[in-house]
């Protein structure tokens, strides 16, 4: 992974007034320390086939007070990026020496990112620029690995019972379709050879219960049949692998004569 300067990683006004000096130099100023940072509110990253965003905050403390600081890229272990350095940090003083910095990362999968990113684990890499920073850089303070977080695949669940109504005892068709974001294509595809589990809520209860596992064919569809008992709800769930999010799908009323 390339080294970067704070000017560049924040790429801000304020960034760019101080002379800001490379990663490994100024992680040596102890100054200014990083707190708590959170990503995409603590959840991680879906990604689907479009522009979407998502924020970054960094909560950082100096004697003399924050000038600027944040969350300037995230990366895996090959050295893939989602980079924030064309936002600028939004801050807002706790106190007097203690400001919280959030910025917006602006992200489509199909520029930024190609299917084999999905997964694993992303850092955060860190900037503070204290108020007391000189011009040549000295004060500033760059971390890697102040948080982690996961940037996974989108995915898409369909789900239909039929026919509708149906007599009590006759057999009831589930059928649907799981399919995921493809970053390089930025359509979603059939997601194939996946585990599906149907569920069924009764009418007047409140938890779906597991009925039978589905595999997805070679077009990501799903189909199976089951008796229909009573009125309810038929839905079918995902529950996701390490590059890709779980999904439900929105469950299906069935009135039952």
């Amino acid at each position: 992974m390339r080294i970067r300067t704070a000017a560049v990683v924040l790429g801000t006004a304020a960034a760019l007034s101080v002379l800001a000096v490379p990663a490994a130099t100024a992680d040596t100023a102890k100054a200014a320390t990083i707190g708590k940072v959170v990503i995409n509110g603590g959840k991680p990253i879906v990604l689907g086939t479009g522009n979407q965003t998502f924020t970054a905050s960094l909560t950082a403390s100096d004697d003399s007070g924050i000038d600027l600081a944040g969350v300037a890229f995230l990366h895996n272990a090959a050295g893939d990026e989602l980079d924030s350095s064309d936002a600028d940090p939004v801050c807002k003083a706790v106190n007097s020496t203690t400001s919280t910095c959030t910025v917006t990362f602006n992200v489509n999968a199909k520029r930024d990112l190609g299917n084999n990113t999905a997964g694993g684990t992303w850092y955060a890499y860190g900037v503070v620029i204290p108020k007391d920073a000189d011009d040549a850089g000295k004060g500033v303070v760059t971390k890697d690995k102040v948080a982690t977080t996961k940037v996974l695949r989108a995915t898409r669940l369909t789900v239909n019972a039929a026919p509708e109504p149906v007599k009590k005892g006759q057999t009831l068709t589930i059928t649907g379709a799981l399919t995921r974001a493809d970053w390089k294509t930025a359509k979603y595809s059939a997601f194939v050879g996946q585990r599906a589990v149907l569920q069924f809520r009764k009418t007047g209860t409140t938890n779906f219960v597991n009925v039978k596992t589905v595999t997805t064919s070679t077009t990501g569809a799903l189909k199976t049949t089951v008796k229909a008992a009573a009125d309810g709800y038929w839905r079918y769930v995902y529950t996701g692998n390490t590059t890709t999010v779980a999904v439900s799908a929105a469950a299906d009323y069935v009135d039952v004569k």
